[in-house]
């Protein structure tokens, strides 16, 4: 827990950088049909995820949505919902065109916060959109916390990352990156150092970023990895990544998932 706690320290008289934050929230999944409108204790899911990202520091908090069921599902909790169009292939294409809607500047931050977070912290939305303000010359920002045990490591579903001295992205992966030479000759049972970070999926961009992001071709290592941020890595756009001020909990993606959130939050 120290590096959390000592990121914590840093983030009490932060400097609130304005910003947007930009909930996504599509109907259709794959493996949870309607996810954004499951209900947890008695609410959609997406509501929850709102009255998180409301407890920010964020100038402004829209839903981006492209069915009309969510749309009339979040209006009575007073949200701002736009409408998106339901062609895009991922949810940075949707955050340029919530941009493009709002018309805002090319210096202007979004803070992206997927819609099926329900557990996100505020701090950490906060913690993002500073990050990237404090670097001018980041296009994006984003969080990662340690990894501290090997099933996680080797989890192909996990995304790792390393980073730069100065907390800029080298590259993510779902590999075991950095690899270690002598010690993974064999399977390890426990992992020597704090030197592997696991990539959490909260970002911050910039808007004139996403305004150019959309009209690049998917990245050969974006199709290899099926990693959106590989696709800024190769076009030559720097990725800050802070080390997490709080534990991020484990967001929706299954219906296991589903049913331990309803069980913390009932």
């Amino acid at each position: 827990m120290a590096v959390f706690d000592d990121m914590a320290d840093e983030m009490v008289n932060f400097k609130v950088p304005d910003f947007t934050v930009v909930v996504p929230a599509r109907y259709g999944s794959t493996r949870l049909p309607g996810k954004p409108l499951l209900e947890i204790a008695g609410e959609p899911m997406v509501a929850h995820v709102w009255r998180r990202a409301c407890q920010s520091h964020a100038s402004r908090v829209v839903v981006a949505t492209d069915d009309s069921r969510i749309r009339d599902a979040m209006l009575p909790y007073g949200a701002e919902v736009i409408m998106t169009r339901d062609d895009h292939p991922s949810g940075t294409d949707r955050l340029a065109e919530v941009a493009d809607i709002l018309a805002l500047t090319d210096d202007a931050l979004l803070v992206n916060v997927q819609g099926d977070e329900p557990l996100i912290p505020p701090a950490l939305i906060d913690q993002v959109a500073l990050r990237l303000a404090d670097d001018p010359e980041a296009s994006i920002a984003t969080l990662a916390e340690p990894i501290n045990d090997v099933d996680t490591l080797f989890n192909p579903n996990v995304v790792k990352v390393v980073r730069t001295l100065q907390g800029r992205a080298l590259y993510f992966s779902r590999a075991p990156i950095p690899w270690d030479r002598e010690q993974f000759k064999a399977p390890p049972s426990m992992l020597a150092t704090d030197a592997w970070l696991r990539h959490i999926g909260l970002y911050a961009y910039r808007a004139g970023f996403l305004a150019a992001y959309r009209d690049w071709p998917a990245s050969s290592l974006e199709q290899l990895e099926q990693l959106e941020q590989l696709r800024a890595l190769q076009n030559g756009h720097a990725i800050q990544v802070a080390l997490a001020c709080e534990v991020n909990p484990a967001g929706v993606d299954t219906a296991e998932d589903l049913a331990r959130i309803r069980a913390l939050l009932a």
